[in-house]
């Protein structure tokens, strides 16, 4: 084995350029593997604590019939008691707090546009969400008055600002249409382009007699810091439950099932990217080993002729082109883990690019890498593997010639 390691090696470094070049194609691809995936791993990530921290909460619960039709906001499906459960959430020490959301239409001086209404408890609220880090303008919810948060993007494109008044065209709980007179008191921009752009939010108490809530809610919004691993909460809060046939406990996943399945999407992306790596590989290494097979073949008879076996042949030329893979892949290694940096602690910036496009991701701004250590191992293994495998059919077809064959090519 020592023999044909040293062979390997010495074969690497009597074609220094062939190498060379066949290492930086394979490293490049590599690197743009472990970019790739290191981007959309961190706008997967961004994209998941958005809808966290701004849209679904940890989890969530609300009455079963009104996540069942929950696109229509049916208020006559709510939940009646929020305060026995939040007495049994306090015990358990989950962060917690009520809100409301209903579909509304929003009048103003140049028209109407439908929008999504979401009443809520400023005392409570950032306890769960970070809404209240969001206001670019204005000033958060009191509690008190008529004041309503609009999305930037809506306000941009509705040409309202801080103090103008608005009119909200509504349902009440039993069904009565009912007009709402509201003061704009802030603009939003969140990191979640879904509040951006047709969102508006108020006080449970400015809409608690006008929508006929009764002390009731839509929904109890649930926070716990392990969210991405939910399931032990989940199951502490079930038993709080029992008594309430009507209510459903959901996670996040549950509430955010759409964007996992674009996730998903992202998923079979990445793979796509690492095929591309193995086309490069395949061309890269198909070609330098054909080329050293057939500058050899004289030399392949010769140790044949010597009693050396095809199978020891057929693995020297595979330690070979690993001892390629193996540099390309280091190669690779360091350039992605340079890109992967710069991304991480700087990003890019799309918001000028991408303007109020939705791209699927929870993100409006700028996109951040994450290191992902799965895709750096898999880049380096697959790089040296199929280096190595692809190295097998010029190798045997070049032993696939008579000793004599070999000895008299030209």
């Amino acid at each position: 084995m020592k023999f044909l390691i040293a062979l390997a090696w010495k074969n690497l470094s009597r074609y220094k350029r062939r190498t060379a070049i066949t290492v930086a194609a394979l490293a490049v691809g590599i690197c743009f593997y472990i970019w790739i995936d290191g981007w959309l791993y961190g706008a997967e990530l961004e994209s998941e604590r958005n809808l966290i921290w701004y849209e679904t909460a940890a989890a969530k619960i609300m009455n079963e019939e009104y996540w069942e039709d929950i696109e229509t906001f049916p208020l006559k499906h709510v939940v009646a008691d929020p305060a026995a459960l939040e007495a049994g959430l306090e015990a358990a020490g989950i962060a917690h707090t009520r809100r409301t959301v209903f579909a509304g239409e929003l009048f103003f001086a140049g028209g109407a546009k439908p929008v999504k209404m979401v009443a809520l408890n400023p005392a409570t609220d950032g306890s769960v969400y970070r809404l209240d880090r969001s206001v670019s303008a204005g000033s958060f919810l009191d509690g008190t008055g008529s004041g309503v948060l609009l999305g930037e993007w809506l306000a941009r494109d509705l040409g309202i600002e801080v103090g103008d008044p608005v009119v909200v065209r509504t349902r009440t709980r039993y069904g009565a249409f009912q007009t709402l007179d509201l003061e704009v008191a802030g603009i939003i921009n969140s990191p979640n382009p879904v509040l951006n752009k047709g969102t508006g939010f108020v006080s449970l108490e400015s809409i608690e007699e006008s929508m006929e809530m009764e002390g009731s809610v839509s929904e109890l919004a649930l926070y716990f810091p392990d969210w991405q691993q939910p399931e032990d909460r989940l199951a502490r809060i079930e038993p709080l439950l029992a008594g309430y046939p009507e209510l459903k406990l959901l996670s996040w996943r549950d509430l955010a099932e759409d964007y996992l399945m674009f996730a998903k999407m992202k998923q079979s992306g990445s793979g796509i990217y690492l095929l591309l790596v193995f086309i490069i590989a395949a061309v890269g290494i198909t070609n330098t080993m054909l080329m050293a097979v057939y500058e050899r073949v004289r030399e392949i008879g010769m140790m044949r002729a010597l009693g050396m076996k095809r199978s020891h042949i057929r693995l020297a030329f595979m330690l070979e082109a690993g001892g390629i893979g193996f540099l390309g892949s280091v190669l690779g290694l360091v350039l992605g883990g340079i890109i992967t940096f710069l991304m991480v602690r700087y990003g890019i910036d799309f918001s000028k690019m991408i303007g109020e496009m939705d791209i699927g991701y929870r993100i409006s701004g700028i996109f951040y890498s994450a290191w992902h250590p799965a895709a750096f191992v898999g880049g380096f293994i697959c790089g040296i593997l199929a280096s190595m495998v692809i190295s097998l059919i010029p190798a045997s077809r070049a032993l696939k010639k008579g000793i004599t064959d070999c000895l008299r090519y030209e």
